[in-house]
């Protein structure tokens, strides 16, 4: 591997394979580098039983459609596995065990610092998705020690919960699911405002309609679109309906679904708005990340924290581009069905040398 590729891509998620093989396509060097062992254990380390709520034949990535039956979903660790395979299949350059600890102007071009040496670059694609720094509330260090606290990103199984009720802070996707799976085991609360909910089952026979939606009808480009992405960003993906109704489905004595928020702590326990004290023996955050994009420079961040771009293209910074931000350019943009679209416009822009 050279160690001055003409296109650095940090991150071998769907969005960095996917830019790698566009920019490949365009007869365009490219490097990928990932901090992981693996292709796609960004994926493993999710929860055990997460599966995705759109289908197969919707979400596979540019050149390689998504094996299996078109109507089902796949698990975390089959969508991990085909992103291995796809980078494998296209001969992307792909070079893992390598974190990136910081990108700066160097010579021309752009140096990332990592552990084991400097790598040289003309164009660096950060692919890295949502910053994945778990945020929890400062109040959560003045819960009893008797508690169990765990962040939806270190949360697999129910098994590792202790005996007695469970408290899942936060009800949008993965909030929902948790909590729908603690609650087979533990009484459950959870405790969260709805984030909306898609108008149609997303494996149903109206899933064609969801490219389009995702990509056209809620992107930049239209009014509704502008709307959408500021309530999206700040709120969280609204819940398909199949996990909806998993929730209603689930009795009362099993799980109570509250929009009363948590805001605090009284006699060790959380504290929800209305002064009601919870007493649970556990408490699963899932309550996001923070984004941090401080290791990038220059780079001009907008007010909520994300970097400034059009079309991926870093604002006033020539030859720095994002690709799997959320709302990049659509709703879609985070999303597999999505992100090939903004992958091939950040491609498209490197060839033209712009």
């Amino acid at each position: 591997m050279t160690e001055r590729p003409e296109t650095l891509i940090i991150g071998a998620g769907q969005a960095g394979l996917s830019t790698a093989y566009h920019l490949q396509a365009r007869g365009r060097e490219a490097l990928v580098v990932d901090g992981s062992d693996r292709v796609g254990d960004t994926w493993r380390r999710h929860y055990d039983s997460l599966r995705l709520f759109t289908p197969r034949g919707i979400i596979g990535l540019p050149g390689s459609p998504f094996p299996g039956d078109r109507k089902s979903v796949p698990t975390k660790d089959e969508v991990a596995d085909y992103l291995a395979t796809y980078a494998a299949r296209h001969g992307l350059a792909v070079r893992t065990g390598v974190t990136v600890e910081r990108v700066v102007r160097h010579d021309g071009g752009f140096r990332a610092d990592t552990p084991d040496g400097p790598i040289h670059a003309d164009h660096v694609v950060v692919a890295t998705g949502k910053a994945r720094h778990p945020r929890v509330p400062s109040f959560a260090s003045e819960l009893g020690d008797d508690i169990v606290q765990l962040h939806s990103a270190e949360y697999q199984r129910p098994s590792q919960l202790s005996a007695g009720p469970v408290l899942v802070v936060g009800a949008a996707v993965s909030g929902g699911d948790i909590a729908v799976e603690a609650s087979r085991t533990h009484p459950t609360t959870l405790c969260g405002r709805v984030t909306g909910h898609m108008p149609f089952r997303s494996n149903g026979p109206l899933t064609p309609l969801i490219p389009f939606i995702g990509n056209r009808l809620l992107s930049m480009r239209s009014p509704l679109g502008r709307r959408y992405r500021a309530a999206e960003r700040d709120h969280g993906q609204p819940l398909p309906v199949e996990l909806l109704r998993s929730i209603r489905e689930v009795p009362d004595d099993r799980l109570e679904w509250t929009d009363d928020r948590v805001v605090g702590v009284q006699d060790g326990l959380p504290m929800t708005a209305s002064g009601r004290a919870l007493d649970v023996a556990n408490v699963i955050w899932c309550t996001g990340y923070r984004h941090d994009y401080t290791w990038v420079e220059p780079l001009r961040i907008d007010a909520a924290g994300w970097p400034e771009q059009v079309d991926g293209a870093a604002t006033g910074s020539p030859g720095l581009f994002f690709v799997g931000l959320p709302f990049q350019s659509a709703y879609g943009s985070g999303f597999l069905y999505g992100v090939g679209r903004d992958a091939a416009k950040v491609a498209a822009q490197i060839d033209r040398g712009t």
